[in-house]
């Protein structure tokens, strides 16, 4: 049985609540979980994997090596920061524990579907124009399927329950390159994705208001 059964009110009590959340395992091992962040009524929402370990001893979203990348190219997709609500499809970290490190370990499809919770309440709430899915697993949580990425990446796609994504490649990607000029040229794809998110936001927005 759920241990949540009631829709928080708020953000504020949607973030206690997700730490409170034993909907499946990961939380037994996790610091805690990190909510999303961002203005109420962000025009765009966007969603990675799940925390790392910086972002699980802070309790917030993308605030280590990858989220600095993400920053970096919302600014050069022209796209305003305060206008930005980010999140991760699954709410804990899930790692394995190597030495004193800890490792990323990806989330399996249990536990991207028992953390949709709170994907579909935060997206209740904020109401944005548009979602950027980040990775294999944010788009697998918003379209309730597996997609290769390849196949709809940059464009808008209509999601199964409502809304509109554009999926690209997470940014931790971004670090992993070795080859200098992949990794210049995977950026500027990264930008232009978010450029067509930018794009697709300020579509809805004016469909809505004819």
């Amino acid at each position: 049985m759920d241990a949540v059964v009631k829709a928080p009110a708020g953000l504020k009590q949607l973030a206690g609540a997700e730490n409170s959340c034993t909907r499946c395992p990961l939380y037994k091992n996790a610091t805690q979980a990190v909510p999303g962040e961002g203005p109420a009524r962000a025009r765009i929402m966007m969603v990675g994997e799940q925390p790392g370990d910086r972002e699980d001893l802070a309790g917030r979203p993308f605030v280590g090596p990858a989220g600095r990348v993400l920053d970096k190219a919302i600014v050069e997709a022209g796209i305003d920061r305060r206008q930005v609500f980010v999140t991760n499809a699954v709410k804990h970290f899930k790692f394995e524990p190597r030495g004193k490190r800890r490792l990323h370990k990806k989330p399996n499809g249990y536990e991207i579907e028992r953390c949709r919770w709170w994907i579909d309440l935060e997206r209740a709430m904020i109401k944005p124009q548009v979602v950027v899915a980040m990775g294999a697993t944010a788009v697998r949580s918003l379209m309730h399927k597996g997609m290769t990425i390849g196949k709809i990446r940059g464009r808008a796609v209509d999601m199964p329950d409502g809304g509109v994504m554009v999926a690209t490649i997470h940014p931790s990607y971004l670090l992993r390159i070795q080859d200098d000029a992949d990794k210049q040229a995977q950026y500027r794809a990264f930008v232009r994705d978010l450029k067509a998110a930018k794009r697709a936001a300020s579509a809805n927005r004016a469909a809505s208001r004819a």
